[in-house]
This record gives C-alpha cells, sequence and structure tokens, in this order.
C-alpha cells in the first residue's frame, strides 16, 4: 500500500510532467494532420471555363464547368476536364510536399539523434 512518505507523490507529479511535454511535444503533429486533411488542389483548364477541386485522398472534390465550355464540344471538353483535375492533383501535390517539409523539419534534429542510436 502506498503511504504519503514513499515517493508516489512524486511519481504523480513526473508523470503529469511527463505527460505535459509529450502532449506539447506531438501537438505540432497533430496540427500538420489537420492542416494535411483541409489541404484542396485547385487546377483550371481552357481558359478557366473547367476548374476542378482534388481531396487529399486524390478523389475529386468539386468540378465547375462554366457554360460557354460547352462549346468546345465532347472530346475537347472531356480534355479539359481531365487537364483541370490533373492541373488540380499536381498542385496538391506540391501543396502536401511544403506542408510536410515545414512541418517535419522541426523534429529532423530528434529524427538523426534518435537514429543515431
Amino acid at each position: 500500500m502506498t503511504t504519503p512518505d514513499d515517493g508516489a507523490p512524486f511519481l504523480d507529479e513526473e508523470m503529469r510532467r511527463f505527460l505535459a511535454e509529450f502532449q506539447a511535444d506531438t501537438r505540432p503533429l497533430e496540427q500538420l494532420q489537420e492542416g494535411l486533411n483541409a489541404v484542396r488542389g485547385r487546377g483550371e483548364a481552357a481558359n478557366g471555363q473547367v476548374t476542378a477541386e482534388v481531396l487529399p485522398s486524390g478523389a475529386l472534390g468539386g468540378l465547375r464547368i462554366d457554360p460557354r465550355a460547352m462549346r468546345l464540344g465532347a472530346d475537347a471538353l472531356a480534355a479539359a476536364v481531365l487537364a483541370a483535375a490533373n492541373a488540380a492533383a499536381a498542385d496538391l501535390t506540391t501543396q502536401l510536399a511544403r506542408m510536410m517539409t515545414d512541418g517535419l523539419t522541426p523534429f529532423a534534429d530528434e529524427v538523426r539523434r534518435f537514429s543515431q542510436g
């Protein structure tokens, strides 16, 4: 059984301090994850008549076709949709890479230290 004189309060305080430090250390990673989930890639084609949005999952999250784009014809419109979606995917990739680099850079020293043993 634990008594006040056997050091348990110190252990409890030490555990609380450790937990607070851990939460502070992991908060930037949680913020990075939230940001990664919120990012959207955007692209356009046919002089802005077709715009697309791509979600982090890679799924098409939005597509807008200006009524004037209907004059392009079926094949040209299909090509414009693909071009806008590909541009949106490229934009998403660029944003994600930048976010990962910026978000993980503060942890680089810790990773190197950990990997060196």
